[in-house]
């Protein structure tokens, strides 16, 4: 969710899946991508999912067949889409979140092009509009989620706020990510130091870590093993009721309940959250760039912006998309969520991320 690690569990590590609804070849025979191809590779990280009959109005449209590589978690994959950057592994590279956007424009990752939904682009999610490197795809909320059957058991109000985690009442029951190796982790971290400002921060992660803050390496393991509100956290006998998650886990952890039940079996914390917005971009020097703009275009259009909330629990950046009534009643946008200019996420954060690591994992 770059955002990202999603709430949907996806197979973790180097692949390539082929998303074709009828799994013919291009129309050239060509297996992968380059002048004349008709076959258009994206590259993303692990969370990346759609519905096979938006994939196939993708291919009857564009007459492309699209093949998607999933490498990692937000920051692996973006850090080795800039090692590859020369010989790209695809023609369009999509997770790139705002965490991690300098990082990619400034070592060159994408050429420009302006995708043709880009003037049906939420005004509040665009960026880079005088080269047009990136296309906003999605946005979602890094948020703390709490287990309501825990916090009702032990009569404990949960928290709502960053101030409220340091409190004495809520003593070794967070589990956050490793801001070093997880976009959820870093977007927390961003979170705080939108919250307290450049002084405060620090300050804020000792009496974190004063209150027995438990650091994983990633989304996974902290949602799904080590969080008692997830079905993975139950099977796990999990026991620790607050963990950094999205705004969209409670509708995630309905919808794939059976049965399914009335309310989300977990919370948001509101006062915690950060937003995020994930990007997608043509790469450069991709070997089929004409098959990379269509598939752009495509990502920005209604069909497939309406798409990503129920496979990759994401909020579209289209005006005027509907999103499930799941997401309306379940997980709600944050009303204020905590934000921070692009420039300043990156003049500062390798700072703040190598200070981090030295005060809280040391």
């Amino acid at each position: 969710m770059g955002i990202t690690k999603k709430v949907t569990v996806l197979a973790v590590g180097l692949g390539l899946v082929t998303l074709s609804a009828c799994g013919s070849s291009g129309g050239d025979g060509s297996g992968g991508s380059g002048e004349g191809s008709r076959t258009v590779t994206l590259v993303s990280h692990n969370s990346w999912a759609v519905s096979e009959d938006v994939v196939a109005a993708f291919e009857k449209q564009s007459g492309y067949q699209l093949k998607v590589l999933k490498d990692g978690d937000a920051g692996q994959a973006v850090n080795k889409a800039i090692l590859t950057k020369d010989n790209p592994q695809g023609d369009v590279f999509f997770g790139v979140d705002n965490t991690l956007l300098s990082r990619a424009l400034d070592n060159g990752l994408f050429q420009s092009y302006e995708a043709k939904g880009s003037d049906q682009v939420l005004p509040e999610y665009r960026v880079d509009e005088d080269k047009h490197r990136v296309t906003p795809v999605d946005t979602g909320d890094v948020c703390v989620n709490y287990d309501k059957a825990w916090f009702e058991k032990k009569k404990l109000t949960p928290p709502k706020t960053f101030d409220d985690l340091v409190k004495p009442e809520y003593k070794d029951l967070l589990v956050v990510e490793n801001a070093a190796t997880s976009s959820p982790g870093l977007g927390f971290l961003l979170g705080t130091a939108a919250e307290y400002g450049d002084e405060g921060w620090e300050d804020y992660w000792k009496k974190l870590k004063a209150n027995g803050v438990k650091v994983v390496d990633g989304w996974e393991q902290a949602y799904n093993e080590e969080f008692s509100g997830s079905a993975g956290g139950k099977k796990a006998k999990a026991d620790r009721p607050l963990v950094v998650s999205y705004a969209s886990s409670p509708p995630a952890e309905v919808i794939y309940a059976d049965p399914r039940p009335d309310t989300a079996p977990t919370g948001v914390a509101e006062g915690t959250c950060f937003r995020q917005v994930e990007y997608a971009g043509l790469l450069s020097n991709a070997e089929n760039p004409e098959g990379g703009k269509a598939l752009l275009d495509f990502m920005t259009g209604e069909s497939f912006q309406e798409d990503m909330p129920l496979n990759m629990f994401v909020y579209p950046v289209r005006e005027g998309a509907q999103v499930p009534e799941e997401f309306v009643t379940f997980g709600p946008q944050a009303k204020e969520p905590r934000t921070m200019d692009p420039a300043k996420i990156a003049e500062n954060r390798d700072q703040w991320v190598k200070s981090w690591t030295s005060l809280v994992l040391k």
